[in-house]
């Protein structure tokens, strides 16, 4: 099990748009992928369930990766995160 935080600073936080960048990135690994906010803990590869945590700007999530490539999948999630879903 690899985790790891990550803060959220783009301007409209994990919704639509960069939701679906992050839950296209996620599915291109074979680990189980979960978000983590406070004390609720979603399937990344779920858009209604990254969805239903509620991430704006701000906001600091804990990945946490499970599987064959899970420091990989991590890694590629913050990348993600940290270049604002290059937008």
């Amino acid at each position: 099990m690899y985790v790891k935080d990550v803060t959220i600073n783009n301007q409209v936080g994990l919704h639509a748009r960069p939701a679906t960048f992050f839950i296209q990135k996620a599915n291109e690994f074979k680990s189980s992928i979960w978000v983590e906010r406070e004390d609720r803990r979603v399937n990344a590869k779920s858009l209604l369930g990254v969805l239903s945590l509620g991430i704006v700007k701000g906001t600091t999530v804990s990945l946490i990766a499970d599987g064959a490539d899970e420091e990989a999948a991590v890694e590629a999630l913050i990348e993600l995160v940290n270049t604002d879903f290059d937008e």
